[in-house]
């Protein structure tokens, strides 16, 4: 499974001070560490000699494998100005993902849309779509997992998409989900995209989670990660009106896409723990909280599609065992 992926962008590959480096989800390749950069670029500093893709409108190389430091990568140049390294995990055979690479290349790179290599949102924006892409292969197509295909094999293996803006709660649900703990400040909000494999115990499932970026420059790419989802998951911060409207455009945005029609949708309001209600009229309090949201929200317009509305805290553990039993009755049902 794909770990990483990387991007050098220089005139000279041989000077570093002119290389800048950029990388997915984490800065795995830092410019400090010469000698791990300068055996990534010696691959191709031997020019036109490099064996290349036919292309009409760049150069580019093909595919090499590279073991160095124990980072398992494939990588390829553009035009002797740009090289993208992929890193898999270390068991990996990084020739499975030959095709795939190639493809998405010149699909990304011979588009006919001119990327722009010297705007870092653009350059962000073709890693992370690269590698959702690369990462929707391994997880869909190689199956690498004997877990998984033991799962799919029972018909039992199941795409949840989970999405909202930045600090709602996402990772800290999927985190509270899969190990049942919820630390403080475990997570800020990052370009971090994941996915997490949860067991259903009750009806001998597994779940892959895709826990999507929320922040704004990644949220293009969201209709990407949705590709053959069977339930999507919309989470809010209740707590946070202020984002209301913006929070309100996003769902809306992926909910009005025709591809997803039926596709049922589970939307969790998190952060209820930051409501002081009194307890003596909780139930409520808690029914005009809903209704208030779903007005805010336009709820009532969701159509052709099942849907439920759940409060959570992810915090205080409130409603987090019925978040994976309601997933689990909206794909079946």
């Amino acid at each position: 499974m794909i770990d990483n992926i990387f991007l050098f962008k220089g005139k000279k590959f041989q000077d570093l001070k002119d290389l800048n480096i950029y990388s997915y989800p984490t800065d795995i390749i830092n410019i400090n560490d010469r000698l791990l950069v300068n055996n990534i670029i010696k691959e191709y500093n031997q020019g036109e000699s490099s064996s290349r893709l036919n292309s009409n409108l760049v150069n580019i190389s093909k595919p090499v494998a590279q073991f160095i430091r124990n980072l398992n990568m494939y990588t390829a140049c553009i035009d002797n100005k740009i090289i993208i390294g992929l890193i898999f995990e270390k068991d990996d055979n990084p020739y499975d993902y030959k095709e795939i690479f190639e493809e998405l290349m010149h699909d990304i790179i011979n588009n006919g849309t001119v990327y722009s290599f010297d705007d870092e949102i653009e350059v962000d924006n073709l890693l992370i779509s690269m590698f959702i892409d690369i990462r929707r292969f391994g997880d869909e197509i190689i199956e690498k997992s004997s877990e998984i295909d033991h799962f799919y094999q029972r018909d039992s293996f199941y795409k949840i998409f989970l999405f909202g803006l930045g600090d709602v709660g996402k990772s800290s649900l999927v985190r509270r989900l899969k190990t049942g703990i919820y630390e403080e400040n475990y997570f800020s909000p990052t370009r971090k995209f994941n996915i997490e494999y949860i067991q259903e115990k009750e009806k001998d499932s597994l779940l892959a989670f895709w826990d999507m970026p929320g922040q704004k420059s990644f949220r293009s790419k969201w209709l990407k990660g949705l590709q053959d989802s069977n339930i999507i998951v919309f989470m809010i911060d209740i707590a946070n009106q202020r984002r209301f409207e913006e929070s309100k455009k996003e769902f809306w945005n992926v909910i009005n896409n025709a591809e997803l029609e039926g596709i049922p949708l589970l939307i969790i309001g998190n952060k209820i723990d930051l409501f002081n209600h009194p307890p003596e009229n909780l139930d409520e309090q808690r029914n005009i909280l809903k209704s208030e949201i779903s007005k805010n929200f336009s709820l009532d317009k969701i159509r052709n599609r099942e849907w439920v509305f759940l409060f959570t805290s992810v915090k205080t553990n409130f409603n987090i065992d019925n978040v994976l039993s309601t997933i689990t009755h909206l794909i079946l049902s």
